[in-house]
């Protein structure tokens, strides 16, 4: 382990050489960052790993079920399980995907679940990500690079080999394939998450794509390759979102999304990972519901805890809220990427007064959760170790079976006193080691 940690600035020296950066726009200009990797890894027993893994799946495919439920025959809401005002008012739900079934019926192919160990020992669920869920891929190549760094930390512990999210995701991809090449979309060089793009491409065998290498013809779409190749697609990783996806469908000013490409999907004539609409299931306001859909449609007890949470739009949540704001957090709905979060307890007076104000106007805007007190890992400042901060985003594949890579991103907060990690945010990253015994 010293030496894994001896080689930390080398390590970062790679990673920015092979380009493993974190994009970022502000104020109208692009920053490429790097993401930082600290080397004291993340340790994860294999009976934790067993338990996790239990409750990750059983979310996952209660969160599928949910899915093909609300674009489909609308049960839960029927049933009363789910207000149907939480639905149809939420900005990730797509009315323009009412009907629509999938191939295979999956519409989270990867699913990353954000959660956190609390001090109580307890792991906590923040929040799902079902839309394009990015990161796997910065975890993959720190691996490959610690193992050329200190190839004897790897010989002597049981650490499960982590190279095979490539491998899972290409089966992902092949199991829902309607009969054609593979593709991952990328809306470009300037995308935050381009790096994980091209990466996985190239360990999936797939081709990256830009808009203007895709079109669609006779209903079907096609990729044209450099040699100006034509060839039919059967399945399209997308990594842009929705509202981007098709301008025929959704914004008609999109530049880099493909005419006509919901026709096709509509058609079952390609798969698209991760379907359109899936927003609607991670909803921070649907979110308080995921429980209960674990129960309703499964008929089992939710094995992985959400972190306690409240509805201002319900009026007994509200005055609970209201009277405890600060000691809690408020999240915007709408909001992603650390962006949106406010703890109560750094406000003034004056700003906690807006704040319930605001609240009180629209209720369904926030939710509010207890702040939970998570444990600190050591990263390496300098020579010495520092507690920090640290979440895990776990990585959920849905094909023929749902499983749950043996791996993760676990991120970091750089700043001693914030508890949010996001990389756009200023987070930095570890490996995040499971153990075979």
């Amino acid at each position: 382990m010293r030496e894994l940690i001896d080689h930390t600035e080398g390590i970062n020296r790679l990673l920015a050489r092979y380009g493993v950066k974190f994009g970022l726009y502000k104020n109208g200009t692009f920053h490429e960052q790097l993401f930082p990797f600290d080397a004291i890894p993340r340790v994860i027993s294999h009976e934790q790993f067993l338990y996790l893994e239990k409750g990750l799946i059983q979310r996952v495919n209660a969160l599928n079920l949910f899915l093909e439920d609300i674009y489909g025959e609308k049960k839960i809401i029927k049933d009363g399980v789910v207000p149907e005002e939480f639905v149809f008012s939420s900005s990730g739900y797509l009315p323009e995907c009412e009907g629509m079934t999938p191939p295979k019926k999956i519409h989270s192919h990867i699913s990353g679940i954000d959660l956190v160990l609390g001090k109580d020992g307890e792991w906590y669920i923040l929040e799902d990500n079902l839309r394009i869920p990015s990161g796997a891929s910065y975890p993959m190549i720190a691996r490959e690079i610690c193992r050329q760094a200190s190839p004897e930390t790897f010989r002597n512990n049981p650490i499960v080999d982590n190279r095979n999210y490539a491998k899972m995701l290409k089966e992902v991809m092949a199991y829902v394939n309607t009969g054609g090449v593979p593709v991952i979309m990328t809306p470009g060089r300037y995308n935050a998450a381009y790096f994980e793009h091209s990466y996985l491409a190239e360990r999936t065998d797939s081709e990256l794509a830009m808009c203007t290498d895709l079109f669609v013809e006779d209903n079907y779409l096609y990729f044209r390759d450099y040699r100006g190749k034509k060839q039919q697609v059967g399945v399209i990783y997308r990594r842009i979102s929705d509202e981007y996806l098709d301008p025929m469908t959704f914004l008609p000013e999109s530049l880099i999304g493909v005419p006509g490409i919901m026709d096709v999907y509509r058609s079952g004539h390609v798969a698209i990972v991760n379907a359109p609409g899936n927003g609607v299931a991670d909803d921070k306001g649907l979110y308080y519901f995921v429980p209960k859909m674990v129960k309703y449609y499964l008929g089992e007890e939710p094995v992985l805890k959400n972190a306690p949470t409240y509805l201002p739009f319900y009026e007994e949540d509200r005055k609970y809220v209201l009277d405890n704001l600060e000691k809690l957090v408020v999240k915007d709905v709408a909001e992603a990427g650390g962006y949106g979060v406010i703890f109560g307890n750094e406000l003034s007076r004056e700003k906690l007064a807006e704040m319930k104000h605001l609240i009180e106007k629209e209720s369904r805007r926030f939710i509010a959760q207890e702040v939970i007190d998570f444990q600190d890992m050591n990263i390496m400042e300098g020579d010495e170790p520092v507690p920090r901060k640290a979440d895990l985003r776990a990585f959920v594949l849905s094909g023929e079976e749902t499983k749950v890579w043996a791996s993760g991103l676990t991120r970091f907060s750089r700043n001693p006193d914030s508890f949010v990690v996001n990389s756009s945010q200023g987070g930095g990253f570890k490996d995040t080691w499971v153990l075979s015994r």
